[in-house]
């Protein structure tokens, strides 16, 4: 009886552990169509209210807050160039640029969770504001929030 039981508890957890594993792999997979935000208003799209995301745009949304970078007195041009080889040298993978603008994607290797981070300077207030956020799912246990603090470690000697 007792063998009967623990057969059918472990046939159980291999039966929730696939689909676990498949809802997973139909996140990844649906995360892969999609784009980045852009720009809403000249500015980066304010993140949603889930945790998955990050933006150095509204100091007012503290949960999604971080800290914008300082803009250097390089010409733009050479801001984002600078910006586009620090983003492939981390994994990213540049999908749109323009003078002030660069958007990017990062594509996790379990699954294949697509994240969009964007980059925007801000010659006004000489400021490079980063976003990061996740395209499917709640939380993303603070990967956008690692990746951007990577991202900003490797700009500031450049700059």
């Amino acid at each position: 009886m007792l063998k009967k039981i623990l057969l059918v508890g472990f046939l159980l957890l291999i039966i929730l552990t696939g689909i676990v594993l498949f809802y997973f792999a139909y996140l990844g997979y649906q995360s892969k169509s999609g784009q980045p935000s852009g720009l809403v208003n000249a500015m980066l799209a304010k993140c949603p209210a889930k945790p998955n995301c990050v933006n150095s745009e509204f100091k007012e949304d503290t949960t999604h807050f971080i800290e914008p970078l300082t803009l250097s007195t390089l010409p733009s041009k050479d801001i984002v160039a600078v910006i586009i080889s620090v983003i492939e040298k981390s994994g990213g993978t540049v999908v749109s640029q323009q003078e002030h603008y660069v958007a990017a994607t990062f594509t996790s290797n379990i699954f294949g969770f697509v994240d969009d981070l964007e980059v925007r300077l801000d010659e006004t207030n000489k400021l490079i504001h980063i976003r990061s956020a996740s395209r499917v799912g709640y939380s993303d246990l603070d990967q956008n929030r690692k990746r951007v603090s990577g991202i900003k470690q490797r700009l500031l000697p450049l700059l």
